[in-house]
């Protein structure tokens, strides 16, 4: 293929289209309003395993969005109501088959709903478009438990090594409890439920809260989030949305802390974001989903590039 050719092929590309229509469509039979943020904002987010690529400008250092997602909790403090965005967002540093620092996000937010009611709505769309006729939902405790033999909420870091090691992971310095969980999910959970179809993973640690709320479950407090998979692919992230602006500062300042300890710059908290939440943003649930991944295995596809107009390195 010659470098001035496109990543996907004019069938891929006409796919493309039609899902894209399929996803407005989708919204506008449920009333949620389209809306359009900048890709280009004044702050860079804290959390510790995302960057952004930093932009210069007259007026400063700009940085290219992440996701849509505190411009859009602006526009529900205004009283917009349901709204989604599908769009271009960028991360700096993730390249692979399934990941590209430029890519289409479809996020949307509902009014007054829990992450519960919005994880059907979620379902009910991957559903449609990959023609899935059922689902299943799954604690990570459960999970892990099924596929490691350990309790999540009583492991200790030491079990959780232990756990990596003896699923064959090669652990590479002294990581903290939430990295072991990570490489756990993504060297044995990810490809144990790659035949399960969709499946969604719900009651993550608080410490896994990001901007979600903590809600009690049993003896545990978790987080009110969830996880959507398919073939153990990623596909979605929901949250029923913490909107305690105290809360958010406090998560945030706990963030620029973890980057310190790595090496990393601190970033500034985003005012705008807490001056909206303080104003009043509105009990909500909100999920950002993949769409080049959906897109992807839609497509019986394997890598982003075959359903991408141009790649990272064609771009």
């Amino acid at each position: 293929m010659s470098e001035w050719e496109p990543s996907a092929g004019i069938d891929e590309l006409r796919a493309r289209a039609a899902l894209l229509a399929k996803v407005r469509a989708f919204m506008s039979s449920r009333s949620v309003l389209e809306v359009d943020t900048p890709s280009l904002g004044q702050f860079a987010i804290t959390d510790p395993n995302i960057e952004l690529f930093e932009v210069a400008t007259p007026d400063g250092t700009r940085f290219l969005q992440s996701s849509p997602e505190y411009a859009m909790k602006r526009l529900l403090a205004s009283g917009s109501g349901d709204i989604f965005q599908l769009g271009k967002v960028f991360r700096s540093g993730e390249h692979g088959g399934r990941h590209n620092p430029e890519f289409v996000m479809l996020e949307w937010y509902r009014i007054d709903w829990t992450h519960y009611q919005l994880m059907r709505e979620v379902a009910e769309l991957i559903a449609e478009t990959l023609r899935l006729s059922t689902w299943q939902i799954w604690s990570l405790d459960s999970l892990l438990d099924h596929f490691c033999q350990i309790n999540l909420h009583d492991a200790t870091k030491l079990e959780l090594k232990v756990a990596a090691e003896n699923a064959g992971i090669d652990v590479v310095g002294d990581l903290d409890k939430l990295d072991y969980l990570d490489l756990l999910m993504t060297h044995v959970v990810e490809p144990g439920i790659a035949s399960w179809g969709l499946v969604f993973i719900v009651d993550f640690l608080e410490q896994q809260a990001a901007l979600s709320r903590i809600i009690e479950r049993g003896d545990n407090s978790v987080a009110a989030r969830f996880e959507a998979y398919v073939h153990g692919v990623e596909l979605a992230n929901g949250y029923w949305e913490e909107s305690d602006p105290d809360v958010l500062v406090g998560r945030f300042e706990a963030d620029n802390d973890h980057r310190v300890s790595r090496g990393q710059p601190v970033r500034e908290i985003d005012e705008r974001l807490i001056s909206a939440s303080r104003a009043g943003v509105p009990d909500c649930a909100g999920v950002a989903v993949g769409f080049d991944r959906l897109l992807m295995l839609a497509r019986g596809r394997s890598e982003l590039s075959q359903v991408m107009p141009f790649s990272w390195p064609l771009a």
